[in-house]
């Protein structure tokens, strides 16, 4: 089934690929008892690409280290999504898109939440594939179908989600693969379904992190796979804020955002020319 995946759905399976290699660490951020399976024969092949491209024999390294990077993303990640499902009025978390996460599986959630995970028929009959007979640890709802569908926010619905009430959103690994006009697109999309006090969380890197020389050997890397990064914005807050939505966004290595393993120096965001990502979350007005 892997061979029905394009090459952007295919980038899921890297990311698995990192997670079951953070969860052979001593030192793992976390544990993903089902990240390996999930990769498949795949995702480790991929996850070497970038390895080589990263760490260069007899060279400084001058790429972000990307197996820390996933880490330090998933953990802040899970810290957020378990933090919003403290709060008593947290009834839906919407991952969009699903991808080969398994937070749903891994992690636990109080009975009030209801789980919905939005991704394109492939990835989600690939994920179920991969899984067997493992059961989520939440009320789980699976919407299969592509974000640049026009009426995905529909799909959703119909799935059970709430546009009433508050809701919790993750748009992890999304952003920086879509043009820009798709990015406005969705978060308008995704606003509109949001009611006030929703939270939202996504990962973006800046826009130097596109053209930056020091950032070839990895945005060859993906350029190669046919899944180029298309979208990055050097002020998070104010995207999100067009739509809504009152972000903070913090970057690998700065406080609540390195867990003793970001490797590089953070500079000021006053400082140009440089490559960044950038967590943003907060809530809807």
């Amino acid at each position: 089934m892997t061979a029905q995946l394009d090459a952007v759905e295919r980038t899921a399976l890297l990311t698995a690929a990192l997670r079951a290699a953070e969860t052979r660490r001593p030192d793992r951020l976390y544990t993903d008892p089902y990240a390996a399976r999930l990769a498949g024969d795949i995702g480790p092949d991929l996850l070497a690409e970038v390895v080589e491209a990263t760490f260069p024999p007899h060279r400084r390294r001058t790429l972000p280290s990307t197996p820390d990077y996933n880490a330090i993303r998933t953990r802040f990640f899970d810290d957020y999504l378990q933090d919003a499902a403290r709060d008593p009025l947290t009834t839906q978390i919407v991952l969009a898109p699903a991808g080969m996460d398994s937070r749903a599986h891994r992690l636990a959630w109080p009975d009030r939440v209801r789980w919905f995970e939005v991704d394109r028929p492939s990835v989600l009959a690939y994920k179920d594939d991969r899984l067997g007979d493992a059961e989520p640890r939440v009320r789980h709802h699976k919407v299969a179908v592509d974000l640049t569908d026009p009426d995905w926010p529909d799909r959703l619905q119909d799935a059970g989600y709430d546009p009433t009430v508050p809701s919790t959103w993750l748009l992890e690994g999304l952003l920086y693969y879509i043009p820009e006009p798709d990015v406005h697109r969705i978060l308008e999309q995704v606003s509109a379904v949001c009611a006030p006090g929703s939270r939202i969380a996504a990962d973006v890197v800046n826009a130097a992190a596109l053209t930056l020389p020091s950032m070839r050997g990895l945005l060859e890397v993906f350029a190669g796979w046919g899944c180029p990064w298309l979208f990055g914005t050097d002020e998070p807050e104010a995207l999100f804020d067009a739509y809504g939505f009152d972000v903070r966004a913090v970057q690998p290595g700065e406080e609540g955002a390195d867990f003793g393993r970001w490797p590089d120096p953070v500079p000021p965001r006053s400082e140009r020319e440089v490559r960044r990502v950038f967590f943003a979350h907060g809530r809807r007005r």
